[in-house]
């Protein structure tokens, strides 16, 4: 599914999410659209267990292992994300999901630090990481270039 379809059924669904409309269209879509374009592919792999929530990862800090973000690996190709599950019993499943989408339930939920996206197999060390953070930050900025933040957002 291309971008603008991807954000258009986003916008759609923006009042589900407690946001207008004309706030997904003008301050959050724009920061997926332009987090996505810094991405290899529209659609990404994530594992996710047998209650269908998507597989969360802590990881430490090298240098300070009392610092813990808590990832979701994103994977270009279903094999990556299977060949990630520990074991071939596993009862993991992968679920395919469009980019702006992720991105979009990275912004939302707080549970999340980061999504880690794989492009291929051979840099399966080397992801691209967004934080939640940064993209947050960049939504607010674009919500106060139009003048309102929604207080959801606050």
């Amino acid at each position: 599914m291309k971008l603008k379809a991807q954000l258009h059924i986003l916008s759609r669904e923006a009042v589900n999410y407690g946001l207008a409309t004309v706030v997904m269209e003008e301050a959050v879509n724009p920061v997926l659209a332009a987090f996505a374009r810094q991405l290899k592919h529209l659609q990404y792999y994530v594992v996710q267990n047998s209650q269908g929530d998507w597989l969360l990862t802590t990881l430490a800090h090298r240098q300070q292992p009392e610092q813990e973000k808590r990832v979701i690996y994103a994977f270009a190709t279903e094999k990556m994300a299977i060949s990630a599950q520990n074991t071939a019993n596993s009862p993991l499943s992968t679920l395919l999901i469009p980019v702006t989408h992720l991105l979009f339930q990275l912004f939302a939920v707080e549970k999340v630090d980061s999504i880690i996206f794989l492009e291929n197999a051979h840099t399966a060390q080397t992801g691209k990481e967004i934080s939640r953070i940064q993209l947050k930050a960049n939504i607010e900025k674009q919500l106060q270039k139009l003048g309102t933040i929604p207080a959801n957002l606050a």
